[in-house]
């Protein structure tokens, strides 16, 4: 994608009519507030944000932030596929780049699609049942599947090759020497939460055992010293939500930190976290910031946003952080029906600029130069 894709995108007027289908035009707009870096400066050209739209409703959208130029391209998807009649789908659930590919994982559409990371021209669709979350390792995507196993696609072939079992209702993975780690939820079923984390051998492609941890585990991300940490939703009344290390030398749970955790993002030495945490007793969510030094393993007296604007931000949503600038992203999901906000914050913790989104933004998939 080079600054080609953007300069296309935001000559690009297409209004057209397919199928009776009018195909909105790419609307790409100059960022408030943007500074733009030295030339050459860093590895990072810009990122996809995918908006997750609600359920049913068909509005999952996917969108570019050029951090070279300064521009927010809107609706990235339809405007380089306008023979896609159905847009990109409904519920966008993950994003990932991997070998010059960008992946969606559109959930409530069984699909996942796979586009050109250069240009977001779709190169095939994949069908995956209730699929949620996506890794890779040596050529092999590995998708996680609400009806309870993982799927093992051929990421040349772009099609489905074995499935894998795992707990009830798999959610993120994340991957530390040649085993997979899958945070199993059980969230279909309240009475009975799953607390496990499935190991799988990811050379025999085989669950090797399962972690007890704690119930309805959602996100697991790794650390560089090999330690995962796995953030559990509690029960929504009397568990609280928690956040918890697991120790892949040993496979077992090391430390767990008293704070909520709804998603973490890590990067360097440093995990960024948040909380919205629902609680059925009082009808509120309870929502919380935190940081983490992962190599001491240490909660921090001090949040990622530190000039007033998270008494702002109703919903945090998604989070990702630019491995040039420290700069960290942000999302708003408001009030879940009307478009999202974008926040891009400094590495004090100041905020730079912010920009309307889609609806409920929520992944980010950085584009390297």
């Amino acid at each position: 994608m080079r600054s080609l894709f953007l300069t296309v995108c935001s000559l690009l007027l297409l209004a057209s009519c397919r199928k009776g289908i009018i195909i909105p035009s790419i609307m790409s707009e100059e960022i408030p507030g943007f500074q733009r870096q030295p030339d050459g400066a860093g590895t990072v050209q810009g990122f996809y944000l995918l908006n997750e739209g609600n359920m049913n409703m068909n509005k999952s959208s996917l969108d570019y932030v050029d951090l070279i130029n300064g521009a927010y391209v809107r609706r990235t998807y339809e405007a380089q596929n306008p023979e896609v009649v159905k847009g990109l789908g409904d519920v966008g659930n993950d994003l990932q780049i991997y070998g010059g590919k960008l992946y969606a994982i559109i959930n409530n559409s069984n699909k996942v699609e796979v586009l050109d990371a250069a240009t977001g021209k779709r190169i095939r669709q994949v069908i995956i049942q209730q699929c949620r979350y996506i890794t890779f390792y040596k050529e092999k995507a590995y998708v996680t599947s609400n009806a309870g196993y993982i799927s093992v696609m051929d990421t040349t072939a772009l099609q489905e090759t074995a499935r894998i079992p795992t707990g009830r209702n798999p959610e993120q993975m994340a991957i530390a020497g040649n085993k997979l780690y899958v945070a199993n939820s059980g969230g279909y079923n309240p009475k009975n939460y799953e607390r496990t984390v499935s190991v799988i051998d990811l050379d025999t492609q085989q669950e090797l055992k399962r972690i007890d941890v704690a119930i309805n585990l959602h996100r697991i991300v790794a650390d560089k010293y090999g330690d995962l940490y796995v953030t559990s939703r509690g029960d929504y009344y009397d568990i609280p939500s928690r956040l918890y290390v697991i120790d892949t030398k040993t496979d077992l749970v090391k430390k767990e930190f008293p704070i909520g955790a709804s998603n973490i993002c890590i990067n360097g030495n440093l995990a960024y976290i948040y909380c919205v945490e629902w609680s059925y007793h009082t009808h509120k969510n309870t929502i919380s910031y935190a940081m983490i030094d992962v190599r001491s393993e240490t909660l921090l007296d001090r949040k990622f946003i530190t000039d007033g604007t998270d008494a702002k931000i109703e919903i945090p949503y998604g989070i990702a952080v630019d491995p040039d600038t420290e700069d960290v992203f942000v999302t708003d999901a408001l009030d879940y029906v009307s478009p999202g906000i974008l926040y891009c914050f400094d590495k004090t913790g100041k905020q730079k600029w912010k920009m309307e989104t889609g609806d409920i933004p929520a992944h980010f998939a950085f584009l390297k130069k």
